[in-house]
C-alpha cells in the first residue's frame, strides 16, 4: 500500500533537494577573533583575562587556533609572545600562510585599540563556539532519529541526548570540571598577595560581622555556608545582614591599564518562607532601627516613619 501526501506537506525528499534553500554558515565571530588575539599579541597581560576558559579550539579560523595555541605555550613559559616570536612557530603553518603568512600577524597587533575587553571578546568567541557545537550536536540527534536502530530505543536516543547537552552546557561553567594544579596554584598565589595587600587579611566580601570575617577571611567564590538553627533563632535576620553588607560593599580590581577601579557586589535572595516585600521591610527594618511588625501595622510615629523612609 502506497501512502500519498497532500500538496501542502513537504517531504523530506523536497527539504533535501537541490531546490532547497542553502544551509546557513554556522555562527563564527572573526571580527572577535582577530581583535582579541591583537589585544594578546599587543599586550600579553590581556591573555590573563581569557586564560581561564579560552582554548585554541574555540576559535573557528584554524590560523587563529594555530596563533592563540603558540601566543599561550609561550605566556606560560614566562616568555614573550608577539609577532616577532611567533614567526620562529608558524613560519611553516600552512593555515597561517593561505591569510598572508608572518606580516599578518604584524596586522593584528597593530590593528589594537585597547585591551580592556579582551575578556568580553573571549565571551563573544567562545559563544560562537558552543553554538557551533550546539548545531553540530543538533544535527547528530536528528540524524540518530532516522536511523532505526532495533537495539537503541526512542527513550535511549533521548538520554543520550539529554547527556550530550548536560556536556556541553558544563563546558560554559569556568568554575566546574577538572583543573590543572598549575591554575589552582596561581589562584591560591593571587589570594595570597590580595590577603597581604588588604587591611584586616580578608579577601573575600565582608559579611559585616567582624569575628565571623576573621575567621573565614569574608566571603569567597565557590563557598557553600550553611547557617542552622531552631526556628526563631534568627537565621533569616543573620542572612539578611550578611546579604546587605555584601551588597554594600565594593571590590577593587586593577585594569591592564595599571587603573584601579571598583566594581559592586551582586547578591542574589532566595527564600520559601518570606516574599519580596517582607524581605525588604525586615532590611529596612534593621538599617532604621525600627520594629518590622510595627512597620507592617503602620504603628510607628512620624520621627520613625522618616527613619523608615531615609532608609529605604
Amino acid at each position: 500500500m502506497t501512502a500519498e501526501y497532500p500538496d501542502n506537506i513537504t517531504t523530506l525528499h523536497d527539504a533535501t533537494s537541490e531546490e532547497a534553500a542553502p544551509l546557513r554558515t554556522p555562527p563564527h565571530n572573526l571580527e572577535a577573533e582577530m581583535a582579541l588575539l591583537g589585544a594578546v599579541l599587543a599586550n600579553n597581560r590581556a591573555y590573563e583575562h581569557v586564560q581561564e576558559f579560552l582554548r585554541p579550539e574555540h576559535f573557528a579560523d584554524p590560523a587563529h587556533r594555530s596563533i592563540f595555541a603558540a601566543a599561550s605555550t609561550l605566556i606560560d613559559r614566562g616568555q614573550l609572545a608577539n609577532p616577532v616570536t611567533l614567526k620562529n612557530y608558524l613560519e611553516h603553518d600552512g593555515a597561517l600562510t593561505e591569510i598572508g603568512g608572518t606580516p599578518y600577524l604584524a596586522r593584528l597587533a597593530n590593528s589594537v585599540l585597547t585591551i580592556q575587553n579582551a575578556r568580553d571578546l573571549g565571551q563573544v568567541v567562545y559563544d560562537a563556539h558552543v553554538r557551533r557545537e550546539l548545531i553540530e550536536l543538533g544535527e547528530t540527534i536528528v540524524n540518530n532519529a532516522f536511523e532505526h536502530d532495533l537495539d537503541v530505543s526512542a527513550t535511549q536516543q533521548i538520554e543520550a541526548a539529554e547527556q550530550a547537552l548536560f556536556g556541553l552546557a558544563e563546558q560554559g561553567d569556568t568554575e566546574s570540571g577538572l583543573r590543572d594544579f598549575k591554575s589552582a596554584v596561581i589562584g591560591a598565589i593571587e589570594m595570597a598577595e590580595q590577603a597581604y595587600k588588604r587591611d584586616g587579611q580578608i579577601v573575600g566580601v565582608p559579611s559585616g560581622f567582624t569575628d565571623l570575617d576573621l575567621k573565614l577571611g569574608g566571603l569567597h567564590d565557590s563557598d557553600l555556608l550553611i547557617v542552622a538553627g531552631r526556628p526563631g533563632m534568627g537565621k533569616t535576620a543573620f542572612a539578611t545582614n550578611i546579604a546587605y553588607h555584601a551588597a554594600s560593599s565594593r571590590k577593587q580590581r586593577e585594569e591592564a591599564d595599571g587603573h584601579t577601579v571598583e566594581d559592586k557586589e551582586v547578591v542574589a535572595f532566595f527564600s520559601l518562607e518570606m516574599s519580596a516585600e517582607q524581605l525588604a521591610t525586615r532590611i529596612i527594618s534593621e538599617q532604621a532601627n525600627v520594629r518590622s511588625d510595627a512597620i507592617r501595622r503602620g504603628d510607628i510615629s512620624e520621627e520613625n516613619f522618616n527613619r523608615v523612609f531615609a532608609a529605604s
